[in-house]
């Protein structure tokens, strides 16, 4: 089984996370796997396994004008489709919305290639620009099956796109989680003998830290011995800097940066919290989750609550509601042996998500699209055929169980998004 998979780019985020850890299983399962990219090799952020093939196209970068747009993606097409005819995979498959779209151009009227798209946010919160979306709606249909990461997306690609096949797979969270530079350690405020409630994203609007914040800010004095750190780095730092400071939490709340010892963060972690708008499928959460760390989240679509089991492992909260958020937070952090409870529960997730669940849920579909029996008999039905996490077998508009259920997308023709 010869495997390409297409991505912007290999940097810092949550697509790009597990692109990596699937290539890595693959590639450890004996596959032929190749990574190309739009970016150059120098933006990766993740580790790859030295027998992953790794080719970038070198071909990102913002576009001057709308005519200049096409023409980039003209060259990235074309260049993708000569490296399609060169290596001649069993299988390609995109991540995010515009990689999906040149795929499906670039693999038109090549035989014996299975072409799979893969939706890593909900749609209706990262919007395309006019012609992005008109394409997507048509040439998923071009595309052998279209991967979705819950049920509510999957819906979405169905009934909006003319997708032949769609099919539900949630990421798959590595573990251990390996470590990586920038390693950062806990900053002098956060003492070891002191609580911390940890949140991990990039420093973006759509995560809405400024509500986790001003959540914490409720709670500071009532709970002295807590510390709120935040994770990762993006363009809202210095405004939520200033919120710290305003809120006098300067001595209480921490943002180190980007840490790739992520690990360490979640084993220092005594809470976790989701504050984001939207999400597609959050991997810190369950990341966290798996480290054994309990979580209260916003219930926003999508994601969450296929990750967090409400009462169970951590608790949901309504959107846009700071006091649920705050009676939350407070009842875990004030509550020891609720801690506990979620937390053991919490590591259930390694297995939930494991990269061998989910990986063999990838080859089941693989195995239905290229018919190999070879890969048949030895995927021997690993994958889960339960509940919302199966893959669907079935022919036109199956969907998997489609239910209540980001990134950052361009809104124009003329780039690529980059979806973190």
């Amino acid at each position: 089984m010869n495997i390409l998979l297409l991505m912007h780019s290999l940097s810092a985020g949550g697509a790009e996370r597990a692109a990596c850890t699937l290539a890595n299983f693959w590639a450890g399962r004996a596959r032929e796997v190749t990574i190309v990219t739009l970016a150059p090799v120098s933006a990766d952020f993740y580790p790859l396994d030295r027998r992953v093939a790794r080719i970038s196209l070198d071909l990102a970068g913002a576009s001057r004008h709308a005519l200049h747009g096409l023409w980039q993606n003209a060259r990235r097409v074309m260049a993708l489709r000569r490296l399609l005819r060169s290596l001649r995979p069993d299988v390609a498959l995109a991540m995010m919305s515009t990689p999906n779209v040149l795929l499906a151009l670039a693999s038109l009227w090549l035989p014996a290639l299975q072409t799979i798209g893969s939706e890593r946010c909900y749609p209706p919160h990262a919007p395309l620009g006019r012609l992005w979306h008109v394409l997507r709606r048509v040439l998923y249909g071009r595309l052998s099956a279209m991967v979705a990461l819950t049920g509510e997306c999957a819906h979405w690609i169905d009934t909006r796109t003319l997708a032949s096949r769609v099919v539900v797979i949630p990421n798959a969270i590595a573990w251990p989680l390996p470590d990586t530079p920038p390693r950062r350690s806990l900053p002098r405020l956060c003492q070891p003998q002191r609580k911390r409630l940890l949140a991990v994203g990039r420093l973006d609007p759509v995560k809405n830290f400024e509500a986790l914040i001003g959540a914490f800010a409720r709670l500071a004095c009532a709970f002295p011995d807590w510390d709120l750190v935040i994770l990762g780095e993006g363009p809202e730092r210095a405004r939520l800097a200033s919120t710290i400071g305003r809120m006098g939490l300067v001595q209480r709340v921490a943002m180190p940066g980007v840490a790739g010892n992520i690990a360490y963060w979640y084993g220092q972690a005594d809470l976790f919290a989701l504050t984001s708008l939207s999400e597609g499928f959050p991997n810190a959460l369950a990341e966290a989750m798996a480290h054994g760390v309990p979580a209260v989240s916003v219930d926003c679509n999508t994601g969450p609550r296929d990750i967090i089991r409400h009462g169970i492992d951590g608790f949901l909260v309504p959107p846009n509601d700071v006091a649920a958020l705050s009676d939350a937070l407070a009842r875990v952090m004030g509550d020891g042996a609720l801690r506990g409870q979620l937390a053991s529960r919490a590591t259930q997730a390694r297995e939930r998500f494991s990269v061998e669940k989910i990986g063999k849920m990838w080859e089941t579909l693989f195995v239905s699209l290229c018919g190999s029996q070879a890969l048949a008999d030895e995927a021997g039905h690993g994958g889960s055929h339960d509940g919302k996490h199966a893959v669907s077998p079935t022919g036109r508009r199956g969907v998997c169980h489609p239910g209540r259920q980001s990134g950052n997308q361009s809104a124009a023709m003329k780039d690529p998004a980059h979806e973190q």
